[in-house]
């Protein structure tokens, strides 16, 4: 049977949680520079601006 102590459950949790950082934040960036990706990317950047008045509403 193993017994864990809490100075290896944090070093895990720490490390996995390393690790799924840098791995979750490589795949963001592959999906944004992917090159199907662009057009919708470029229809995003076209849109119009909603809110252009810089005023209170009354």
């Amino acid at each position: 049977m193993m017994v864990f102590d809490h100075d290896s459950v944090v070093a895990f949790s720490k490390s996995f949680g390393l690790i799924y950082l840098v791995v979750l934040s490589l795949i963001c960036l592959a999906w944004t520079y992917w090159p199907s990706n662009k057009k919708g990317f470029d229809e995003a950047a076209r849109m119009p601006v909603l809110e252009e008045e810089d005023r209170p509403w009354r």
